[in-house]
């Protein structure tokens, strides 16, 4: 199991927020914590640590007021760690290149390839023919209905009809490199990890898949490795100390490197 960072900013600060809170009008989230250092702070840690595979996240939408200076220190990440970081949000195939030529070893895309309830393959096909199979990383940001979990878009307001399945990731997996899984209902509160979601994503043995939301102890991040088989990895925001929580940023690495 790989501990995977992050890197969250929301209007031009990093920060950890509660996952379903985000909210487009008047760009208001509940926030958990909000950092006196830059992204790039961040990011020079990453990579200290040789850490790769973080995650750079513009919670802003594009055209927002807040979205060119959460861009800038996106941007400033991926500039401080190249080729160590991924990056997410408002990402589609007009301005990938620009995120990748900036220092991203991925791009992050939820919205532009669920839409209209759906999988819109168009997007996705050009996704793919723009930067490659092996540079894209889909986000199945995921809540609960039902019983069942739905893909949900437009930072996690939206929800779709697609059902997160294990033929689902099969198939979506021909078409990416590796899948970033947010369970929203938890995001950003620490109570807990979804375990039914966790066993589902630890079926997908040869692929790399990893899991956010809701871990906030040792014994969350225990029993993510037990229920992941050691094969999903984990990215831990508000119950890091990094990000004012409690769980010790070396002693997660231990863990999850043991």
């Amino acid at each position: 199991m790989r501990f995977r960072p992050c890197i969250d900013i929301h209007n031009g600060k990093v920060k950890q927020i509660v996952g379903g809170s985000l909210k487009d009008q008047e760009n208001q989230a509940s926030e958990n914590f909000v950092s006196e250092q830059d992204a790039s702070y961040y990011a020079q840690l990453y990579e200290e640590q040789g850490i790769t595979g973080g995650h750079v996240i513009l919670l802003n939408k594009k055209g927002t007021e807040f979205y060119e200076e959460t861009k800038r220190q996106a941007l400033l990440a991926l500039s401080t760690y190249p080729g160590g970081l991924q990056v997410g949000g408002g990402i589609d195939a007009e301005n990938a290149c620009e995120f990748l030529t900036a220092g991203a070893s991925h791009v992050i895309v939820t919205s532009y390839v669920f839409r209209d309830g759906h999988v819109f393959y168009e997007n996705l096909d050009k996704l793919v023919t723009t930067v490659g199979k092996q540079r894209l990383t889909l986000d199945l940001s995921c809540r609960k209905r039902d019983g069942k979990y739905y893909i949900v878009t437009d930072r996690w307001q939206k929800f779709t009809d697609e059902e997160v399945t294990e033929e689902l990731l099969h198939h979506l997996s021909e078409y990416c490199d590796e899948f970033l899984i947010h369970a929203v209902d938890v995001e950003g509160k620490a109570s807990g990890i979804e375990t039914e979601l966790v066993e589902l994503l630890a079926k997908m043995k040869d692929f790399p898949v990893t899991y956010a939301g809701g871990v906030g102890s040792f014994e969350d991040l225990e029993l993510l490795k037990k229920l992941g088989n050691n094969h999903v990895d984990v990215t831990i925001g508000s119950a890091l100390d990094l990000f004012g929580g409690k769980m010790k940023f070396e002693d997660v690495l231990a863990v999850c490197r043991r």
